[in-house]
């Protein structure tokens, strides 16, 4: 009698579990195995900030699901503290530290990243990163005991800003440092000019366009620190994949065709150490976030069982919560659309949130188009209320490639308590038929 096919997953966090839980969907008799060489399986990173913060009371409340619920629920056979060492795809094999060899008839990678802190100086005890569960209690159990007054943030991306909001929501006098005049990796003046300031006005200053050479003892590149975060980005975890001769692409991260499989037959990659596509551009690109992570695991976890299911890419959609006011964007800026060959448009306005007699804050939105075509292809929306919804609504637009004319006749929503009759998103597409005519 034949044995039953096994499906190994090497991670156990957001692309891993996602792909173990719809392998199991799909095929029930498929045997599931996950190996994740941490302790903890299923749990929301992106609520670490929030932990330090001091939004979230436990770090309990960040783990989603337990290694026994998957095995008792699921059927899905989860080994902690079970680090891969090496991939042999010859013998279709994983080997453990300590050397136990597990044989699998598929394989899915989702080894994920880990941070950059290759600094002189970045191993000093008052200097962390915020990446895993552990990590976050180690800084809220070094604010909460040694009470630190001066922080500094290395890093002005999205981690960088909701850690530098959370330490100063805590009290502390916080400073952020960063090689880019520009944050969150866009380069967008008005957008940067907007987050500083709102931030500037708790407290938070900015030293951008600082390049950090070295840490040290009393601080960073002469800004006086009892307490030092590391959010310089991630690096995937792709040394494993190498060493098998699983092909890597442009960006360093685990190549993959739209089914995530890798150029090895039946070992698919997936997340955070994965490359996928930008819509727009249709070009390789890496994004790491959780949810191109949870999505990407669906379809290796899918195609690995059987189905034929495929992967679009992304727009790089992202939000960031900086307590009142919530930073979003999609897609290409000006910049980036320009480096991608498009001749880019783009215009830049504020209108209300919602009607004015109702007590209404600022909405920012910039629009970015092509002029030859006048497809969407970016923008952001910085404000108080209504964020998540206009830059979903534009993510759906960017993705469908619809061109602006099509977008300012959108059929959105009025009523005067949440949002205007000419939404902020309807301002700006006419604002931008206009620069387009």
């Amino acid at each position: 009698m034949l044995g039953l096919m096994r499906l190994v997953v090497i991670g156990g966090v957001a692309a891993g579990m996602s792909a173990a839980a719809r392998a199991r969907r799909v095929d029930r008799s498929l045997e599931i195995l996950v190996l994740e060489r941490g302790q903890h399986v299923s749990w929301a990173a992106c609520g670490l900030p929030f932990y330090v913060s001091g939004r979230v009371a436990s770090l309990d409340e960040l783990i989603l699901h337990t290694p026994d619920y998957f095995r008792r629920e699921r059927n899905i056979d989860v080994r902690t503290g079970a680090e891969v060492v090496a991939i042999q795809p010859a013998r279709r094999q994983v080997v453990l530290r300590g050397g136990e060899r597990i044989s699998y008839d598929k394989l899915v990678i989702a080894c994920g990243a880990r941070p950059v802190r290759e600094l002189p100086g970045a191993d000093l005890p008052h200097v962390f990163t915020l990446h895993t569960l552990e990590d976050a209690r180690r800084l809220r159990e070094f604010i909460e005991q040694r009470r630190p007054q001066r922080a500094v943030v290395v890093g002005a991306g999205y981690i960088g800003l909701e850690v530098a909001d959370g330490l100063a929501e805590r009290g502390l006098c916080v400073t952020v440092l960063d090689a880019s005049p520009y944050i969150l990796g866009r380069q967008g003046r008005e957008l940067t000019e907007i987050v500083t300031r709102h931030l500037g006005a708790r407290g938070i200053q900015f030293r951008l366009g600082t390049r950090v050479s070295a840490i040290q003892a009393e601080g960073v590149e002469g800004t006086p620190a009892d307490l030092i975060v590391l959010a310089t980005g991630v690096r995937p975890n792709v040394e494993l994949a190498a060493e098998a001769g699983i092909e890597l692409g442009r960006h360093g991260a685990i190549r993959v065709n739209e089914r995530m499989e890798t150029n090895l037959a039946g070992v698919y990659a997936a997340g955070d150490c994965a490359e996928t596509v930008h819509v727009v551009t249709g070009a390789p690109v890496y994004i790491p976030l959780g949810t191109t992570a949870n999505k990407m695991g669906r379809v290796a976890g899918a195609n690995a069982a059987g189905r034929r299911e495929r992967f679009p890419g992304v727009a790089g959609t992202l939000i960031v919560a900086l307590r009142d006011l919530a930073v979003a964007m999609t897609g290409l800026s000006s910049t980036e659309a320009r480096q991608a060959g498009f001749s880019p448009v783009s215009v830049r306005i504020e209108a209300p949130d919602r009607s004015r007699y109702m007590g209404s804050d600022p909405t920012w939105v910039e629009l970015v188009a092509d002029r030859n075509t006048t497809r969407l292809l970016g923008g952001s929306v910085i404000g108080k209320r209504g964020v998540p919804g206009r830059i979903n609504v534009l993510a759906a637009a960017i993705t469908a490639g619809m061109t602006t004319e099509q977008f300012a006749q959108l059929d959105l929503a009025y009523t005067p308590p949440v949002a205007p009759v000419w939404d902020p998103l309807l301002v700006a597409a006419n604002q931008l038929r206009r620069a387009l005519e």
